[in-house]
């Protein structure tokens, strides 16, 4: 009979899926800076119901919001009106030919009709004069730029060096809702390979490649998930019934990746943080490589996962004992040697354990009297 860990190895998801960092490693949304700024400018804001009303009325604009006071070097003419921003004035103003200067919270408008001379030796590759203009002043300064193309009715943000031109609401609302069913596939098989997982684990049957297939796949489904949320802060009102489906999807997820890798990694001294940092920084295609997250682990490389037994420390199985706060889990992982030593130890051998006491020692070993059961019964319940 084929492997739960062997069928993974050649079940490799495709890229095109649009979940992971490839090609979504190549998102300039990663950057927190950008992401901010399209968060800016997401519908249910004045400022972008006010440039929905200038690309419906075929218009262009050029926007800079930053502090008037840094900018003032490079802008000249022009109208102060230091007034409120609101969507019909900002709409009215666009009608100008010169550029526009928010203040840096976004909620007056200072000047109108400007004239923006950025430094022209600053390299563009930008072929409108309202986009190259665009660039220039965002690589010069810390502002954020919003060009809005008359021709081509878009909008396009820049900030620093990074571009990004917005899609329409109805083009990432289609992406989004194919990649939240996505996830809720993954989260599906996630939990298949999760609950085999705890079986082997009561078994005392658990190999290396089942520990790497349940965290391969854990961080392919948060990548995913990580995608959306930057899909919603592009949608922002727009995607509010997305955020609350993806925040039950993603639920216990990160805590238990965390688990796995506390129980499972070789270097028992390494924080399990600094693991998980290493796991999220790995590049896709290493990510389909077992071998790639068994060395995040601190195995050798040259480990045959299907040949290499490995024991739990029986942290996450505790985890899911009802009431149990991390502090005593890490006591009783710390004191008893391993889940298979925690699942035998007698009451008093619990009891005896520092914080955990008699009413606690009797729920643990009720908790994983319970875990036992539920985990047979999801298994056979289980396509």
């Amino acid at each position: 009979m084929q492997k739960e860990g062997e069928q993974k190895r050649t079940e490799r998801p495709h890229p095109s899926v649009g979940f992971t960092r490839s090609p979504g490693e190549n998102d300039p949304r990663l950057d927190p800076k950008l992401l901010a700024a399209v968060s800016r400018i997401a519908p249910g804001t004045g400022l972008r119901q006010g440039i929905d009303d200038i690309i419906r009325s075929h218009e262009g604009a050029l926007i800079v919001i930053g502090e008037p006071a840094k900018l003032a070097f490079l802008f000249s003419g022009g109208i102060r009106l230091d007034q409120p921003l609101t969507p019909q004035l900002l709409y009215e103003l666009a009608k100008m030919d010169g550029a526009i200067i928010i203040n840096a919270s976004g909620s007056r408008l200072v000047y109108a009709n400007v004239q923006l001379m950025p430094d022209p030796a600053i390299a563009s590759a930008e072929t409108g004069t309202r986009h190259r203009t665009a660039e220039r002043v965002a690589k010069q300064t810390d502002a954020l730029v919003i060009s809005i193309s008359q021709q081509r009715e878009t909008v396009t943000v820049f900030v620093g060096d990074k571009r990004y031109q917005l899609d329409s609401i109805a083009d990432v609302l289609a992406k989004t809702n194919q990649a939240l069913h996505t996830l809720e596939t993954y989260r599906q098989r996630l939990e298949q390979v999760l609950t085999r997982l705890t079986a082997l684990e009561f078994q005392g049957a658990v190999m290396l490649d089942d520990v790497l297939v349940v965290l391969q796949r854990a961080e392919l489904t948060t990548r995913m998930a990580e995608e959306i949320e930057r899909d919603c802060a592009e949608l922002g009102s727009e995607g509010r019934l997305i955020r609350m489906q993806l925040r039950e999807l993603l639920a216990d997820i990160p805590a238990e990746k965390a688990a796995v890798v506390y129980d499972y990694q070789a270097d028992r001294d390494r924080p399990a943080a600094e693991t998980l940092e290493r796991l999220a920084a790995a590049p896709y295609d290493g990510l389909l490589e077992l071998e790639t997250i068994a060395e995040l682990l601190r195995y050798p490389r040259t480990v045959n996962p299907l040949d290499q037994a490995v024991s739990p420390r029986g942290y996450r199985v505790l985890s899911h004992i009802p009431r149990l706060r991390d502090t005593v889990i890490r006591r009783v992982v710390g004191t008893l040697d391993g889940l298979d030593a925690i699942v035998r130890a007698s009451h008093r051998e619990l009891e005896a354990v520092e914080g955990v006491g008699e009413v606690r020692a009797r729920e643990i070993r009720e908790g994983l009297r319970r875990l036992q059961e539920h985990n047979v019964v999801d298994r056979y319940l289980q396509p």
